[in-house]
C-alpha cells in the first residue's frame, strides 16, 4: 500500500468530525419515525426537494469548515460556490437522500469530500439515522467504523447485485427506466435506495457488486467514489467521455464484472439518456 500523506489523513478527520456534527443535527431535526414536518421546498421540479435540514446542514458544514480550513473553496448542493485560495475544494451534500428524509426511510447521509486539483483525496460520509461513519483517504484505504472496507471479488455478472439510480425529469427518468429493465435480464437482481453517496458506500463493503446512475451532480460522487475506489472497486466518474455509456454516467464496479457491466449499459442504450 502507499504511504499516506498525512496531510490526507488530516483531511479527512476535519470531514469525519464536521459531517458527524452535521449528521447529529440532521437527525435532530427529524420531529420522529414519520416523515419529515419543517419547511419543504423544491428545485429541478416537483419531485425535486430540499427540507429545512438541508439548508440547516449545509450552513453548519460551511461555518465548521471556515473555522478549521479557513479560505478554503466550498462547494455545496444547496449554497453553490465559495471561491478560495489555493487548490483544495470542499465538496458537500448536507442530505444525500433527501426524499428518503422527507418519508422517514433511514438511508439518507451527509457527504463531505475534499479534492485536490479536481481529485478527490480525502471523504466522509456519515450516516444520521444510524450513526455509521464511512470515510477513506487516497492511497490509504477506506473504512466503515475504522473497519477496513473490501469491494466484492464476483466476476459473474449474472449473479450480480447492481444498484442504480432515477432522474427526477419524468422522461428522462422513464429512458434510466428502460435501460434497468434491459439491464436486469443480465445481473441477479437490481436495487435502487435513494442515495448515491450510500450506493458508492455499499459498493464498497460488498454490498452491492457494483452501481451506476446517469445525470448526478459533484456532491452526489465526489465522497463515495473515493470509498468506494479506495476498497478497490473500479470507478468511472462523470467527465463527458464518449465511450458508448453517455459522459455523464458515475459507475463502480467490482473489478471481475466492470467491462462485463459496462457492455451490458452499452447494449441497453446508456449513451441515449
Amino acid at each position: 500500500m502507499e504511504a499516506v500523506n498525512p496531510d490526507f489523513e488530516a483531511l479527512r478527520s476535519t470531514a469525519v468530525t464536521i459531517g458527524t456534527e452535521a449528521a447529529e443535527l440532521v437527525q435532530r431535526m427529524r420531529s420522529g419515525p414519520g416523515g419529515f414536518h419543517g419547511e419543504v421546498d423544491t428545485k429541478s421540479t416537483e419531485t425535486d426537494v430540499v427540507t429545512a435540514a438541508d439548508k440547516a446542514s449545509e450552513r453548519l458544514i460551511r461555518e465548521r469548515l471556515a473555522r478549521s480550513r479557513p479560505g478554503e473553496a466550498v462547494l455545496g448542493e444547496e449554497g453553490g460556490a465559495d471561491p478560495g485560495a489555493g487548490r483544495l475544494l470542499w465538496v458537500v451534500d448536507p442530505i444525500d437522500g433527501t426524499v428518503n428524509y422527507l418519508y422517514g426511510l433511514p438511508w439518507y447521509a451527509v457527504s463531505i469530500a475534499v479534492q485536490l486539483d479536481g481529485v478527490s483525496v480525502a471523504a466522509a460520509v456519515v450516516e444520521p439515522a444510524s450513526g455509521r461513519v464511512w470515510s477513506a483517504v487516497r492511497g490509504g484505504g477506506a473504512t466503515l467504523d475504522g473497519v477496513p472496507l473490501r469491494a466484492s471479488a464476483t466476476t459473474r455478472l449474472e449473479l450480480s447485485l447492481v444498484g442504480t439510480g432515477y432522474a427526477y425529469a419524468v422522461e428522462r427518468r422513464a429512458r434510466q427506466a428502460d435501460v434497468s429493465a434491459t439491464l436486469a435480464r443480465h445481473t441477479r437482481d437490481l436495487r435502487r435506495s435513494g442515495s448515491a453517496a450510500l450506493d458508492l458506500c455499499a459498493v464498497a463493503a460488498g454490498w452491492l457488486d457494483a452501481y451506476y446512475e446517469h445525470g448526478l451532480g459533484h456532491w452526489d460522487w465526489a465522497g463515495g467514489s473515493l470509498i468506494a475506489e479506495e476498497a478497490g472497486a473500479l470507478v468511472r466518474l462523470p467527465d463527458g467521455t464518449e465511450d458508448g455509456l453517455g459522459g455523464d454516467i458515475t459507475l463502480a464496479a467490482a473489478p471481475g464484472i466492470a467491462e462485463d457491466l459496462a457492455e451490458a449499459l452499452r447494449s441497453a442504450g446508456a449513451a441515449k439518456i
